[in-house]
C-alpha cells in the first residue's frame, strides 16, 4: 500500500453507520403476505461481517424489484445524517427484473466501476466464468458510499471482506471532501 493511501485511510472515520437494503420481490411477496417470517440471509450476513469489526447498522429494508421504490429507499438513506454508506444485495443479474444497477447510478454522483471489476475478478476465482453475469458497482451520493451487491451470500461475502471493510471508510473520506 503506498505512503498517500495509508495516510488518508487513517484519517478515515475508523466506524461508519451502514444501511442495508435488501431487493428482492419475493422475499417481500412472502413478508407482505405473512405467510412466514421472510429469511433474508444475504442481508443478515451484510449486517453480521460488518458488525464483527465495529460497524454499526443503522437501517435495514426489504423492498420489490421496483425502480420507484429503489430510488426512494437509496434517496432515502443518502439524506439521513445518520448513514455512511449504503449496501444494496439482490437485483444486479441480466434478468427483466434486475434494476437495482439503472436505478442506483442514476443516482450516484460519482461512479467507481474498479468496485464491479474487482468484485468480478475475485469471484471469477471462486466461480469462474459465471462471475461476468454479475453487475455490481459501487459510486458515492452526497458524502455517502453505496455499494451494489448481488443476491448471492457467496458474493455477499467476498464484496464486504474483500472489498467493503477494507475501503468504504476511504471512499467515504473522499466522498466528503
Amino acid at each position: 500500500m503506498s505512503t498517500t493511501t495509508q495516510k488518508h485511510k487513517s484519517e478515515a472515520p475508523k466506524i461508519l453507520s451502514f444501511a442495508v437494503l435488501t431487493i428482492s420481490t419475493s422475499k417481500y411477496s412472502q413478508g407482505k403476505e405473512g405467510r412466514r417470517e421472510v429469511e433474508d440471509k444475504s442481508g443478515d450476513l451484510i449486517a453480521a461481517l460488518l458488525q464483527q469489526v465495529g460497524h454499526k447498522i443503522v437501517a435495514r429494508s426489504l423492498i420489490a424489484d421496483d425502480p420507484r421504490t429503489i430510488e426512494a429507499m437509496i434517496r432515502k438513506f443518502t439524506e439521513d445524517v445518520a448513514v455512511d454508506a449504503v449496501i444494496t444485495t439482490g437485483g444486479t443479474g441480466v434478468t427483466k427484473h434486475d434494476v437495482t444497477i439503472e436505478t442506483a447510478e442514476r443516482l450516484m454522483e460519482k461512479k467507481l466501476p474498479g468496485f464491479g471489476e474487482a468484485l468480478r475478478r475475485i469471484s471469477y476465482n471462486q466461480i469462474g466464468s459465471a462471475a461476468i453475469m454479475t453487475r455490481a458497482t459501487a459510486g458515492t451520493r452526497r458524502g455517502k458510499a453505496i455499494f451494489c451487491l448481488p443476491g448471492s451470500p457467496n458474493a455477499v461475502e467476498t464484496a464486504v471482506k474483500e472489498l467493503i471493510i477494507p475501503e468504504a471508510a476511504h471512499i467515504v473520506k473522499h466522498s466528503r471532501e
